[in-house]
């Protein structure tokens, strides 16, 4: 559900392939499940297969040093929640007491010169801050080099790929505020994650969705491979998205939304003070008690008296649900759907929403939660949305569903990942993102 009222018309980002990854073939039943699904994964993992090296045609990138190689890259094909996360979770805070205990790393000044063959003297810092914590290959970080080479390039991208940034090998102040923060802070965040880990890691059961909420990803995991992944958009650090535990056990195609009493509140009423003609031209209907739609003017405005209607945002591209709602069983009142502001998927910073999850690509997700309901395949799918009309299907069999708060992991791949404490969470201090972008 979206705390933003305007809209946008913003299209969504290309979907890009993953190649099957040479992991796959160690876990059982995986090379299967890669060859149904691993097409549909987000344009996220387009970053983590340049960083692997791997262009579209599976081959080796161009821009891509072979010495890097010696450097683990992440995998997009690796769940954040398995049965073995929080175990290798604790094998990486023993690798980062081991950095904290060799003095940690330095702090890095501002770069203004993070161009390939540009000379910087704050570039020498980064070598070292990079090779300490694994992102750059040791024989790469020469004491006193102070060219931003291929090799500092590929680092950066890796850091930014684990610190949940774009990937873009520039030095900007979200990045250089991630790489500044203290080894021990992170060895710390990972301890606490631990304990979280190890109570979400139990009974997943061979298929279910996450949406980790600091990272704003959403997976889909089929035995315990990450099938898809899609960047999200969750709740604004003042209407944060709860953790849930339910099962989806509904989409709805062309759904309408009717807008919770806290946003008519704190939004609406606001809103419709300033520019009374809102409700009109954003397709927002008013109905009473018996159901009887009621004028705007019949309200007042510089009152609570709205609060007592019900306010249903009809379908359509303009809908703030998008044209696909996901539903699932929960006290909070929220869902995961489909959104018409697309240009907020490509922001660093994605936390917009009253506590809703927006996905990217949703369509594609709602093809995998389907996959098991007869009757409903892409086809089918394609025209419901097409359709316009409003249409409920529910689901064969309902999958698990895990909203949960983890900021600090280590998947199968061994990479570790941080993202920001954003609901200041994790009781080590503020958020880095935060901060920067608020």
């Amino acid at each position: 559900m979206t705390g933003r009222m305007k809209k946008s018309g913003l299209i969504d980002g290309e979907v890009t392939k993953v190649h099957r990854r040479s992991v796959l073939k160690h876990l059982a039943g995986a090379a299967a499940l890669t060859a149904a699904f691993a097409p549909r994964a987000r344009a996220e993992d387009a970053a983590l297969d340049a960083l692997m090296g791997d262009d579209s045609n599976g081959a080796p990138g161009q821009g891509f040093d072979q010495a890097s190689r010696t450097v683990r890259m992440p995998t997009a094909s690796a769940p954040t929640l398995s049965p073995a996360t929080a175990h290798i979770t604790e094998q990486a805070v023993a690798t980062y007491d081991s950095i904290v205990a060799r003095g940690g790393w330095p702090m890095v000044p501002p770069i203004d010169n993070a161009r390939i063959g540009e000379r910087d003297p704050a570039i020498a810092s980064l070598r070292t801050r990079l090779a300490a914590s694994g992102d750059l290959d040791p024989n790469a970080s020469s004491v006193g080099n102070d060219v931003y080479d291929s090799y500092v390039e590929e680092a950066v991208r890796r850091f930014q790929v684990r610190h949940g940034l774009t990937s873009d090998g520039l030095v900007r102040a979200s990045t250089l505020d991630a790489m500044n923060v203290p080894a021990a802070k992170r060895r710390d965040r990972l301890k606490i994650n631990i304990e979280r880990l190890k109570t979400l890691t139990t009974n997943l059961g061979p298929r279910y969705v996450v949406v980790n909420i600091p990272a704003a990803r959403v997976e889909a995991i089929e035995n315990d491979v990450a099938v898809q992944r899609h960047i999200a958009v969750v709740g604004k650090p003042d209407r944060p998205s709860p953790d849930i535990n339910s099962k989806i056990i509904q989409v709805n195609f062309n759904p309408f939304w009717t807008v919770p009493v806290s946003i008519v509140r704190k939004d609406l009423i606001p809103l419709m003070q300033d520019k009374p003609d809102y409700l009109t031209d954003n397709h927002i209907r008013i109905y009473d008690g018996q159901h009887k739609e009621v004028p705007p003017s019949q309200i007042n405005w510089y009152s609570e008296d709205a609060v007592h209607y019900t306010f249903r945002e009809d379908p359509g591209d303009h809908n703030s649900l998008g044209r696909i709602r996901i539903n699932f069983p929960s006290q909070f009142g929220v869902y995961m759907h489909d959104t018409p502001l697309k240009n907020l998927f490509g922001e660093d910073f994605r936390y917009d929403s009253s506590g809703c999850c927006r996905i990217q690509n949703v369509q594609l997700l709602v093809e995998w939660l389907l996959s098991e309901t007869k009757g409903w395949n892409t086809d089918k799918i394609n025209q419901a949305v097409r359709s316009g009309d409003q249409v409920n299907v529910s689901l064969t069999k309902a999958v698990p569903l895990h909203w949960v708060y983890v900021t600090a992991w280590s998947a199968s791949d061994g990479v570790v990942q941080f993202r920001e404490d954003i609901y200041n969470r994790d009781g080590l201090g503020g958020s880095a993102v935060a901060t920067t972008k608020l």
